[in-house]
């Protein structure tokens, strides 16, 4: 074996390297058991000991230390379907942002086009833009579209003569620049609702955006959270001077609070007068040695007399005579982000509201501005009208980020309208006397507060401060974001209660430890030695699949453990294709040492091509799945690359050291030595009859679709679809007729999983996606169960989907299926270089799919488990597709080799054919049933949410199996046999050697 030293290191570096990402994972599990023992159950009290640790080092690897948030941002993370908690899709209202760029034109036109467009955009997924400017063109309008975004606000980018293709452009980057800051207005937002390793990101070439919010269960709450509008506005601010002593009056009102109801302060302590108070403080907060301990009676003591300014820490500066001062400005002061939690309780107690001047608003900075770790706190000028503000945000044309000409640091440039301008100047001329700072408030969050220099005329202006390149861009995306305020509206939500999620869990964990144990002992029981070394193998595929999602921070669902259990049985397949075909060289009359060299490099092409196939398809589900798909996907893909570097590597290091070591290798028992050893079935001659057989079983399945059809899950469809769990087994019939009663509509009830739980799925108010809408859905729903009398019930999870998410998924689903085939096929051809193996390995792939799609709507009410075709199911059917190849190449291959290998002979194309899917059918029944088991357990114990999709691919493969004997390559014959280059090897010439 070559290169055997620089194998061993990189096992040896990648097993440190997947350590080291898995270890972040094992101390957040400690760090939040030790958090889950200490609340006792309170989840409150859990979530404050984990956020009072959050800036603590709980990791020393001595050269680096880690924070709780730390390792957390770099653990493994469990999806929804594991954790339980909620995911949402927002969608950003474009249609109302073309209305704002247009100062809502009454033109009819105009509107109806727009109006046309947003329906249109339920049902494809076609931009708003596109849509919009197609249906203002087909309207007829004798106006042309610039005409109504040449406004005043406009004027830097349109005008009335701006083409058609200029409008375009224009709209769709004020489209991207919407879809952009609203991803960091509600990236914001969650970071304060303080979920914890929440997930957000935009979905890309869509308007929507996709968010994930672990452990959380106050639906309504998040709802309000996500969907309020934000409005951009400008304040004045109080100076720190002005605000220390309210802060001074709120931290001894705490302080006597607080001792009376705790008692652990003595009153002696207390009894210093405010000027006194107020320099002892300074010194002692500006780091008075004297004031410095160590001793923890003292910090306490410390914490009671001051127990806003023990969280709060006072703007301060220290004088060149070491004096402390007040600091200049608006920011009043600054705590650690784990404390900001415990200050705004303070600032929400009765007293201390009753102590805060209707004037004043306390809010926070964006994010942190001196540290990772500390958060400033500024006092907002709250004035007369409605918002206490002094400009909105709708004052403003134009934002950019740039460079200081002079400084060349990064600066913004803010331009405002007539108006803006005026208020502006007035502003402006105001602070600058006093060298007072603006605040620039999103959301209540104070995302720049610049000090005013002097008095700003013409509406231009330039923000400059300790900024960063990416501040600089993202202030100018609010400020733009100002004068077009868009609403976010959730078009896709699921639910998942945390006893779900921990079923999910348990069935997960049992399933994969039980398909590890049974594809181990199936290997040893059929290959001996050589089984060990194919079960050690696994054991490092599934060890480094692991460290590398960790390390790539993808998220665990409940389908990505499912490929974790699928790269397992693809792993023992890569072994089983190698240790076939040592077994093959042995029987050739090779010594072990040859054989395993020998079946090594004669094996690596089919196990190349069947992974590289089965890759291809997880790429697709890539790029066109989502959620718990994505998650699958990845774990695949990466599951491939791990198990090809295992099966091919680290089984042969195995078998290298024990050919060291002169060690007896067994490839085989005696019972399973000669398994399909000689076989000779006539598949060729009787290839019509399998034909027949297909034909007849595609016509069935085609019959079955186009007759009874599918039963389409909630995200194809659109809809509502719930989990409910009833303490004793139910009636089917019973609990459809009362829901069928109250929502006036057919209702789906299915069982799901044991007899006392049930799916229910209703299109009832499926064009609504507002919150009153859900409430009147939920209130039919329990006013349906309710009938279902002395059987108590529990909502375990639900799930909405939008028509318009509903029509996206459908089309995703069926591009994903059309370029599958098309990636193989072309992958096929390439490979082979014929296109009788493409179309060979196309027509047994869409046979399987038509047959896996024909059996699920035969099946679908039949069998006790759900059957619905829903994302679940389209990551299966490609999966079904890859692996189906994956037998089919195997055979393609050997026929390749065989036709080298009948150079000068009289062999007929069909001997060859025939020859190579005997020779390789034990290799092709083996790797099936490897597989074949592994799905079984999942089918059995991986838990109901994913039955189906184990139950799918399990059809899958055994069709799959049955077509790459009896199909793909006797099509290839068809195909080829009057193809003299194709059907007969070339002879060889002789070379005429000359002297």
């Amino acid at each position: 074996m070559q290169s055997k030293g620089l194998i061993k290191f990189l096992v040896a570096v990648l097993t440190v390297a997947c350590l080291y990402a898995l270890s972040f994972t094992f101390v957040t599990r400690k760090v939040e058991r030790d958090a889950e023992a200490y609340a006792g159950g309170d989840i409150a009290k859990e979530k404050a000991y984990l956020d009072s640790i959050a800036g603590e080092v709980v990791y020393n690897l001595g050269v680096a230390k880690f924070t709780y948030r730390e390792c957390k941002a770099q653990e493994l993370p469990l999806g929804l379907d594991l954790k339980g908690g909620m995911n949402v899709t927002m969608e950003i209202s474009l249609d109302e942002l073309i209305r704002n760029l247009a100062n809502n034109p009454k033109d009819e036109k105009f509107n109806n086009a727009l109006t046309t467009a947003i329906q249109k955009s339920k049902s494809t997924n076609t931009s708003i833009v596109d849509l919009f400017i197609n249906e203002y063109k087909a309207s007829g309008a004798s106006a042309t579209l610039a005409s109504f975004f040449a406004t005043k606000d406009n004027s830097n980018f349109i005008s009335n003569n701006s083409s058609e293709a200029d409008v375009k452009k224009f709209l769709q980057v004020e489209a991207d620049n919407a879809i952009q800051n609203s991803f960091k207005v509600l990236r914001t937002r969650i970071d304060k609702f303080g979920v914890a390793s929440p997930n957000i990101q935009i979905q890309q070439g869509t308007n929507r955006i996709l968010i994930e919010l672990p452990g959380v269960n106050d639906a309504d709450r998040v709802r309000k959270l996500l969907q309020g509008s934000a409005k951009l506005e400008f304040y004045e601010t109080h100076d720190n001077g002005q605000i220390y002593p309210l802060l001074d009056n709120i931290n001894r009102t705490l302080a006597s609070s607080l001792k009376s109801t705790e008692n652990t302060v003595a009153k002696a302590d207390t009894a210093t007068s405010d000027t006194t108070k107020k320099e002892n403080l300074l010194a002692n907060l500006g780091g008075n040695k004297a004031a410095k301990t160590d001793s923890s009676a003292a910090v306490a003591n410390m914490a009671a007399q001051n127990p806003l300014f023990s969280v709060l820490m006072p703007s301060i500066y220290q004088t060149p005579d070491g004096q402390q001062q007040l600091a200049p400005g608006a920011q009043v002061g600054i705590a650690a982000l784990k404390d900001t939690a415990k200050v705004n309780a303070y600032f929400e107690r009765p007293e201390i509201k009753a102590l805060i001047p209707a004037n004043v608003k306390l809010l926070w900075a964006v994010k942190p501005e001196q540290s990772a770790n500390l958060l400033s706190l500024y006092a907002i000028k709250v004035g007369a009208g409605e918002t206490g503000s002094v400009l909105s945000g709708d004052v403003i044309t134009d934002a950019r980020d740039e460079f200081d000409p002079q400084t060349n640091s990064p600066v913004v440039s803010m331009k405002m309208n007539s108006y803006g301008a005026k208020e502006w100047r007035r502003v402006t001329a105001k602070a600058s006397q006093k060298k007072e700072a603006i605040a620039i408030v999103l959301d209540n969050v104070v995302y720049s507060a610049p000090t005013v220099q002097s008095e700003i005329a013409g509406g231009n202006s330039s923000i400059s401060g300790n900024f960063t390149i990416e501040d600089t861009k993202d202030l100018a995306n609010v400020l733009k974001s100002g004068r077009l305020p868009t609403t976010a509206k959730i078009v896709e939500e699921a639910i998942v209660g945390p006893s779900l999620g921990q079923a999910a869990i348990d069935a997960g964990l049992n399933s994969s430890l039980i398909a590890v144990v049974v594809v181990m002992l199936f290997m040893v029981a059929y290959y001996n030695k050589a089984g060990w070394a194919a079960n050690i193998a696994v054991i490092f595929n599934v060890f480094f699949l692991l460290g590398i999602l960790a390390s790539l921070n993808a998220v665990l669902t409940l389908p990505g453990i499912a490929g974790i259990v699928l790269t397992m049985g693809t792993a023992v397949d890569a072994n089983v294709l190698i240790n076939e075909r040592i077994r093959e060289e042995i029987r050739g009359g090779k010594s072990i040492r040859q054989a395993i060299a020998d079946g090594y490099k004669y094996a690596l092409p089919s196990i190349l091509d069947g992974q590289i196939t089965t890759f291809l398809v997880g790429v697709v589900l890539f790029f066109f799945g989502s959620g718990p798909i994505l998650g699958f996907a990845t774990t695949l893909m990466v599951g491939i690359i791990t198990s090809l570097f295992t099966s091919i590597f680290i089984s042969r290091l195995i078998f290298e050291f024990m050919l060291e070591r002169d060690m007896k290798i067994n490839v085989s028992f005696p019972w399973s030595a000669n398994t399909l050893l000689g076989a000779n079935f006539q598949f060729i001659k009787k290839r019509k009859i399998f034909y027949t057989i297909s034909l007849i079983a595609v016509a069935i399945s085609f019959i079955s679709i186009f007759t009874k059809g599918f039963s389409l899950g909630v995200d194809f469809q659109g809809g509502r679809t719930y989990t409910v769990r009833y303490e004793q087994p139910v009636n089917l019939e019973e609990v459809r007729k009362n829901l069928d009663e109250v929502f006036q509509s057919t209702t789906e009830v299915k069982t799901f999983g044991s007899a006392n739980q049930v799916r229910v799925t209703t299109t009832y108010h499926i064009q609504e996606t507002s919150d009153e809408a859900d409430a009147e859905v939920l209130a039919k729903l329990n006013s349906g169960l309710e009938k279902v009398s002395g059987n108590k019930y529990e909502i375990l999870s639900s799930q909405k989907v939008g028509p318009s998410i509903a029509s996206d998924i459908t089309d995703r689903a069926a591009w994903s299926a059309i370029i599958s085939i098309l990636i193989i096929a072309v992958y096929i051809f390439v490979r082979f270089h014929k296109w009788q193996y493409s179309v060979g390995a196309a027509v047994a792939t869409i046979h399987d799919g038509i047959i896996l799609l024909g059996l699920f709507s035969l099946l679908d009410g039949i069998v006790p488990f759900s059957l619905d075709i829903d994302q679940h199911f389209v990551a299966a059917f490609l999966t079904v597709l890859g692996y189906s190849v994956n037998d089919t190449v195997v055979v393609f291959d050997r026929i390749r080799e065989d036709i080298s290998k009948a150079v000068g002979s009289n062999k007929s194309f069909g001997e060859i054919v025939n020859h190579a899917i005997n020779t390789t059918l034990s290799r092709t029944i083996i790797t099936s049933l490897t597989i074949i088991f592994v799905l079984v357990v999942l089918f059995i114990f991986g838990g109901e949410v994913i039955r189906g999709f184990a139950f799918a691919i399990l059809v899958g493969i055994v069709v799959g199996t049955y077509s790459s004997i009896i199909l793909a390559s006797p099509v290839v014959y068809d195909l080829g046999k009057n193809n003299n280059s194709i059907s007969k090897p070339k002879a060889v010439e002789p070379k005429v050697v000359t002297p």
